[in-house]
């Protein structure tokens, strides 16, 4: 079974990218066909820097190393190495609705929070489209929210197919991992570098503590009895809780006395010890960029090789091989 799931270098990864996608994906290494790139095409959409973004990318990279991803397992690389994820894109775009793009819930939303939504936003689920199709990936780990964006890929698919009288994709499912975690943010939205709500992976231990301690709480008093269900600090601190742990602090919660400063104290600890030993192959990671960098191109040849047999199928289907 082929799996294929990619992440954004626009920013700093943070535990919701590790719980919400991260972790799941690199676990899919061991049972299955794992594709495994990152996007830094679709981070053209809202990173302007190209300093930053190249630095992003080879970060992103590390970070996915030093998480557990293992290159000799797993199909790992950079989306712009490979120029067929564009060229299906055109392709695609001829076989896509306006009113598909339109309905997008995604970019509504982002289009709510800029002054000027670009083309590049209107048109992304077409790119993801071809991320998937390119591969003929047959799951797509995603959250419910991320839904929609897996059904706009059949659609496309379905419409590809039907226009050139065949199967020539494959229609990918999406994985909807109730384990996967919709980690809220320190005010409570979901987690999300464009929201500025983030706690970083691999950051300072100061930075860290910065970040816990203003996660957002109620006003209730210490005398109150607290609501965990309805607390965005709980929501956090039980993902780095085992059953026992987690179940602990809930009977905290239930009894008047806790006090939210002693959770967040407690959280800034679990969080820095629980990625301690990532945090120290990341770094040996970086002292080698070279190393990254030679990963990551043996990684697209490998993605290229896959890449260039849909792309010769589609070429012929269309009329552009001639």
């Amino acid at each position: 079974m082929r799996v294929l799931s990619g992440i954004q270098p626009s920013g700093r990864l943070h535990i919701g990218n590790y719980f919400g996608m991260m972790r799941s994906m690199i676990g899919w290494q061991e049972r299955s066909e794992l594709f495994c790139f990152i996007v830094n095409l679709h981070a053209l959409t809202t990173v302007t820097d190209g300093r930053t973004l190249a630095a992003n990318t080879l970060e992103a990279a590390a970070d996915f190393l030093a998480l557990g991803l293992d290159p000799g397992k797993a199909i790992f690389w950079v989306q712009g190495d490979v120029p067929e994820h564009c060229e299906l894109t055109w392709i695609l775009h001829n076989h896509t609705s306006m009113g598909l793009l339109e309905r997008s819930h995604s970019f509504k939303d982002k289009a709510a929070r800029r002054e000027t939504p670009h083309h590049g936003l209107f048109s992304y689920p077409v790119l993801m489209a071809a991320d998937i199709l390119l591969y003929q990936a047959d799951l797509v780990p995603v959250g419910k929210d991320q839904k929609q964006h897996l059904e706009m890929t059949r659609d496309i698919a379905g419409a590809f197919n039907h226009a050139y009288g065949g199967p020539v994709f494959t229609l990918p499912e999406a994985a909807i991992d109730p384990g996967l975690a919709t980690v809220p943010g320190i005010d409570g939205q979901k987690m999300s570098k464009s929201y500025g709500n983030a706690i970083d992976i691999f950051i300072t231990k100061a930075e860290l503590r910065k970040r816990v301690m203003g996660i957002v709480t109620d006003a209730r008093a210490v005398e109150d009895v607290k609501d965990p269900d309805s607390c965005n600090l709980f929501a956090i601190a039980r993902l780095f809780l085992d059953e026992e742990g987690e179940r602990g602090l809930r009977e905290r919660y239930l009894r008047p006395g806790l006090k939210y400063g002693e959770v967040k104290k407690e959280l800034v600890e679990r969080v820095w010890d629980f990625f301690a030993p990532y945090r120290e192959r990341r770094e040996a990671l970086l002292g080698r960029p070279d190393d990254i960098r030679d990963i990551l191109a043996a990684g697209a040849r490998k993605a290229r090789a896959v890449a260039s047999v849909t792309m010769e199928i589609v070429r012929d289907k269309t009329g552009l091989r001639y």
